[in-house]
């Protein structure tokens, strides 16, 4: 990809994926135009102010929603790669609003589909989480049904020629929200409180989750689910990673929780190859076909990646060595208080790009290292 000829719309630009992704754009690829689309003027302001908004600056800034089909259009003009991050993704928030995550994650991503389909863009990557295999709660239905349409899409788009595929990962260090921020507040009381002693969960860094989108543009025919290798940790080493002096507390699992995460079915690893340090979910439909992954190595049968069986874990001092060196300062304005979507997971990048896991099962084997 020649990224200095191409132009680039992020939707949710001002969150936390969306800066990391702007910072890694502009000092590594440098696009000819970056787009930010968002419903924040603030943040947009925010950026402007952090991101040096002088003449000749590649950056464009839209103020839209998702929900809106005519300003995305208007915003896409003249784009060639759209990335869809905007979603709403707190799991009590969507509980509580659930017709507004609908509108949001699924008619925001038809939206998306129907706009880029209309305009002629060439590609357009979906952001998904592991909450959309076999989901609990309806946060993680959403991203299941948005990751069903972006699929889909590419049979509305043979004319036209847009490719659309979706990156699903785990849990983030970095991005707004959870569990690290609420551990460092109890920390001072002396106790943290867990749902669950066995709870696992995914860990990826931002910048492997903006590597991974920048691999699957690069490699995407349209109708893949990109899957990053990342490695597993337990919540309890978490929690004694950020507050090693204070008592746990296990309070029971919460409505729309799951004790483990699984970001491939036994269903999908039947389709999916091992490929360039990630896993790539093949559409299993009539319309695909297969010339990118040739050299992919098939899974072993029953093949599922749950964070539960993973075979690349992070310690307690691996935690440590990642928070300290991953969060930003507290200090830092721009960046307030970002931390983890949830519960996460980042480090053990492997060789190509991201963390994580081992398959080690018959005659497959790929081997993890740390970064």
């Amino acid at each position: 990809m020649e990224w200095k000829n191409l132009s680039v719309l992020i939707t949710g630009g001002t969150g936390s994926f969306g800066k990391k992704f702007i910072e890694i754009a502009l000092a590594k690829y440098q696009p000819r135009r970056l787009v930010v689309f968002s419903r924040d003027e603030l943040k947009q302001l925010e950026m402007r102010q952090h991101f040096s908004d002088a003449d000749g600056s590649p950056l464009r800034y839209f103020i839209g929603d998702v929900r809106d089909k005519d300003r995305l259009k208007r915003a896409m003009e003249g784009v060639d790669i759209v990335i869809h991050a905007a979603a709403l993704k707190q799991v009590p928030s969507c509980e509580y609003n659930p017709f507004e995550a609908v509108k949001t994650n699924i008619h925001g991503a038809q939206n998306i589909i129907d706009a880029a389909i209309d305009v002629g863009i060439k590609k357009v990557i979906a952001l998904s989480t592991d909450k959309a295999v076999n989901p609990v709660n309806l946060y993680g239905a959403t991203k299941l049904c948005a990751e069903k349409i972006f699929i889909q899409g590419n049979a509305y788009s043979a004319q036209k020629g847009t490719k659309f595929s979706c990156v699903r990962y785990g849990n983030v260090i970095g991005s707004r929200g959870s569990v690290i921020p609420l551990f460092k507040e109890q920390r001072r009381n002396g106790k943290i409180t867990i749902t669950d002693a066995r709870m696992t969960r995914f860990w990826i860094t931002l910048d492997e989750a903006v590597e991974l989108v920048v691999k699957a543009l690069q490699h995407m025919q349209g109708g893949e689910i990109f899957v990053p290798r990342i490695s597993s940790m337990k919540v309890v080493d978490l929690a004694r990673a950020v507050a090693p002096d204070c008592e746990i507390e296990f309070i029971g699992i919460r409505p729309g929780e799951k004790l483990h995460e699984v970001l491939i079915t036994e269903e999908e690893g039947s389709n999916t190859v091992a490929y360039n340090g990630m896993y790539v979910i093949m559409p299993n439909l009539s319309w695909w076909k297969s010339q990118n992954y040739k050299n992919g190595k098939k899974l072993p049968d029953g093949f599922v990646y749950s964070s539960k069986t993973n075979d690349a874990w992070l310690t307690v001092d691996d935690l440590k060595e990642i928070i300290q060196n991953s969060l930003p300062s507290e200090k830092d304005s721009f960046y307030p208080f970002l931390s983890l979507v949830h519960s996460l997971n980042a480090k053990f990048v492997l060789n190509l790009i991201n963390s994580e896991e081992d398959i080690q099962e018959k005659d497959v084997q790929y081997t993890a290292t740390h970064e």
